[in-house]
């Protein structure tokens, strides 16, 4: 297995490509904690990869809050005694557009899906420096990130900071033996914040399929795994490749 023994971190576990990056890795030997705000969820998860043999706890956190990141760090490092990876994978999207959207809802944006993953690094970064052993951390960002879109103003404002969070992460973490690297997904799975998946939903891409939450999961394993350990600082897309397609192409 390419993660035994190792202790792992999914925020947003709950569902979709949390759910599906926590269990990939709990198959590759990795002990996980399922951090997700609704308990319910993440005990659920945390439940399945037990019965499937591997280990797991469910955490309930608010990934803006930095008492409950705190909290979840101390608690995963009473359980298992230290911290090899961590997983940024929380997120909510606002679907508005710059002409309505409200500085409340451009704040709660910004704090869970920008913010929450400093937040979670850099406590998770001062565990494995302390250890001594090195890790790597994966952030999960998007298209969105690198592209203007006609909505969810705020949601790409911050995957477009979360690009550059990642490169300037793994500038200043590479010293301690740290990696850190991001992954770009494109309308994998359900859309942000839902549940609901419609497999046969048109998309335009060069695979010529919807993605699902194992691409990703497949992609964030590579990135934690010792196959990746000269890569450090990039964005892998998993888009099915449609930043490499010129707008408006659909001979996909």
């Amino acid at each position: 297995m390419k993660l035994s023994n190792q202790v792992a971190i999914v925020t947003g576990a709950g569902r979709n490509i949390g759910e599906e990056i926590a269990k990939t890795l709990a198959s590759e030997g990795a002990k996980v904690a399922v951090v997700d705000m609704d308990k319910a969820r993440g005990e659920k998860v945390a439940a399945e990869i037990i019965k499937a043999g591997g280990e797991a706890a469910a955490f309930v956190a608010d990934a803006s809050a930095e008492e409950d990141i705190a909290a979840v760090v101390a608690g995963v490092v009473k359980r298992w005694g230290r911290i090899d990876i961590l997983i940024n994978n929380a997120a909510i999207s606002d679907n508005k557009t710059i002409l309505d959207i409200t500085k409340a809802q451009w704040d709660a944006v910004i704090a869970v899906t920008l913010t929450g993953p400093f937040l979670m690094a850099q406590q998770v970064a001062r565990r494995m420096v302390a250890q001594g052993t090195g890790g790597k951390i994966v952030n999960v960002g998007s298209t969105s990130g690198f592209f203007g879109r006609s909505r969810a103003i705020a949601y790409s404002a911050a995957k477009g900071g979360v690009a550059n969070l990642t490169r300037a992460m793994a500038v200043q973490l590479a010293p301690h033996k740290i990696r850190v690297n991001g992954v770009v997904p494109n309308k994998i799975g359900s859309p942000v914040g839902k549940d609901e998946f419609d497999p046969s939903r048109p998309v335009v891409n060069l695979c010529g399929r919807p993605g699902v939450p194992l691409d990703m999961a497949r992609a964030v394993l590579f990135l934690v795994s010792d196959d990746s350990d000269f890569i450090a600082g990039n964005m892998l897309f998993v888009d099915g490749g449609v930043s490499a397609m010129m707008v408006g192409d659909k001979s996909a």
